[in-house]
């Protein structure tokens, strides 16, 4: 038997099983993506920024989607109590005209991100100028958590163990690269890096201790692929449409800073 596929017939040690899942981020993780390493060294122009935020927010709408569909799969009140705070940290809890800060939650806080850099917020909401290979692939991150089993929904969630160094590194860049950049546009990403760990500290722990076999422990590591394979493909979409070969979609937002007589509407 060859050595790649030894863990396929055998359980992981506890800690084997920590590695691997970790494995999976330090190699393909989208920190690592072109598009994301222009985007943090300042070389992108402010509608190639527009274009990231507007179809991220698609993304970040979805998440309490997404975790409300986990949350349909469990039995345990107290595990849905406990996964609940995830939905609340997107969702929020503020009534209309409530200025209280500590219970914004990370879908206003990205509206920031798409205010600050002067994007209508009624055009932003309404979703209208996402790429299409956007909407393909966030909905089929809600597919998956609700066709697959609960642990690997719960493993596909694990991209949270890389999520803070690459907000530590976008916050870095933008305060170094873009006039945008302040404390309400990075208000999203200053957040997430005391929320993100508290929810993989629980994740990990949940699907550490619940795959007790060698095909369940495969299962979360190919749960896991799939949703960095998944980031992945939104960002190869923004690249293709606004940086190269700058092929925009017909319908998707065309920046004022592109020619827009190049893209059919």
């Amino acid at each position: 038997m060859s050595p790649t596929a030894a863990p396929q017939s055998r359980e992981m040690s506890r800690d084997d099983f920590r590695a691997a899942l970790y494995a999976i981020g330090e190699r393909q993780y989208h920190d690592l993506h072109p598009f994301h390493q222009l985007l943090h060294g300042g070389k992108l122009k402010k509608g190639q920024i527009q274009a990231w935020a507007l179809n991220r927010f698609y993304y970040q709408v979805s998440i309490p989607r997404k975790d409300l569909t986990i949350m349909s799969r469990m039995d345990d009140p107290a595990l849905r109590r406990a996964w609940l705070q995830r939905v609340l940290d997107h969702d929020g809890l503020t009534q209309a005209g409530e200025l209280d800060e500590t219970k914004v939650g990370g879908i206003e806080r990205w509206l920031r991100l798409t205010d600050g850099l002067g994007l209508d917020r009624d055009y932003v909401k309404s979703l209208e100028g996402i790429l299409p290979a956007t909407r393909f692939a966030v909905d089929a991150y809600v597919h998956f958590v609700h066709d697959h089993s609960l642990l690997e929904a719960v493993a596909s969630s694990l991209t949270e163990l890389f999520a803070p160094s690459i907000h530590r590194e976008r916050i870095a860049g933008f305060e170094r690269n873009y006039a945008f950049a302040n404390d309400s546009t990075l208000s999203y990403f200053r957040k997430r890096l005391d929320e993100a760990p508290r929810d993989v500290e629980f994740g990990l722990d949940y699907v550490l201790t619940n795959a007790r076999t060698a095909e369940q422990q495969q299962q979360c590591l190919r749960a896991l692929r799939f949703k960095t394979e998944l980031l992945w493909a939104q960002l190869d979409a923004l690249h293709h449409a606004y940086v190269t070969p700058n092929l925009i979609p017909p319908g998707a937002f065309v920046p004022e800073d592109m020619d827009p007589t190049r893209y059919s509407r």
